[in-house]
């Protein structure tokens, strides 16, 4: 079956999907995202990623496109036109098509909505997560909003290409004080020589991540202590464990940090347990 689109109230081959070459997403970056983990044919917490959405596009004083409702149709369809079980779903809302003009249009444009399905063998996927990998530290040089997931990500592709580039799988950006503030498509988490899990407060310039914020309850749950604030690369490097989360990673260990091994270099016990724990989680609760 050849993938399909939705693209602004129409499904299209993807080959065949476009939007106009004025679209403000295209040319300024002038749009939000949304990514949602499908597992087993349904999307995975629907509400945290509905609600981050709403956020970003209030935020860039951007229309919401359609009701959630609407919204929730037109998902499930372009996952059933793409016969996809297990993947990711791609959401993209820009400002719409104007003019070229750095300031917002008035009246403002109609927004555009993209939509993508990608498979993604389970299997696959969760034998390379388990495994872990390694992960390699830059600057952030990222802008300021980080909060707000906007399309735009150079930074955070130029990261990323880096980490591939030194056989990495994330790179941890570090600020002007030192500390680590989150992945380059990730949020950052260590295990301290206390046991303590710790990751950085939302008050910072990070995403506030889906995936981060289900976490920390499995993990409240357990009655594991958590302390969100800023931990140094240093701390990061000395860590019992290390890992990361996101929709396309749900928990993936992180075994060394600039060549530097994180415990015995094995994914740790902790990370292991909180990632079988949201797996399951997501199965039973995925909304269908």
């Amino acid at each position: 079956m050849g993938r399909i689109a939705y693209v602004n109230g129409a499904y299209r081959r993807h080959a065949e999907a476009a939007v106009h070459i004025e679209d403000r997403g295209f040319q300024f970056a002038d749009a939000v995202y949304e990514v949602w983990a499908l597992v087993d044919g349904g999307l995975t917490d629907w509400d945290g990623h509905i609600a981050r959405l709403k956020r970003s596009l209030g935020e860039l004083e951007i229309a919401e496109p359609m009701s959630e409702a609407a919204l929730s149709v037109v998902l499930k369809e372009t996952v059933r036109r793409n016969g996809v079980r297990d993947g990711l779903v791609y959401l993209q809302v820009s400002r719409g098509q104007a003019a070229r003009d750095h300031a917002f249009p008035d009246p403002a444009p109609s927004p555009t909505v993209v939509v993508t399905v990608k498979p993604i063998d389970p299997k696959v996927m969760h034998a390379k997560s388990e495994a872990g990998g390694a992960v390699i530290s830059l600057p952030d040089q990222r802008w300021g909003r980080c909060d707000i997931k906007t399309v735009g990500l150079l930074p955070n592709a130029m990261a990323k290409t880096a980490a591939r580039a030194q056989g990495a799988i994330e790179a941890w950006l570090v600020d002007a004080d030192g500390c680590v503030t989150e992945g380059s498509s990730t949020n950052a988490w260590i295990v301290d020589a206390a046991g303590v899990l710790r990751t950085r407060d939302i008050g910072a310039n990070i995403l506030r991540g889906v995936t981060r914020a289900t976490l920390l309850e499995i993990a409240k749950g357990l009655q594991i202590p958590v302390v969100e604030g800023p931990f140094t690369l240093e701390e990061a490097k000395a860590a019992k464990e290390a890992f990361f989360t996101a929709a396309s990673a749900f928990v993936t260990p992180v075994t060394s940090i600039d060549g530097q091994k994180i415990g015995d270099g094995r994914p740790g016990p902790v990370a292991l347990r909180l990632r079988s724990l949201y797996i399951g989680g997501a199965r039973n609760s995925a909304r269908v």
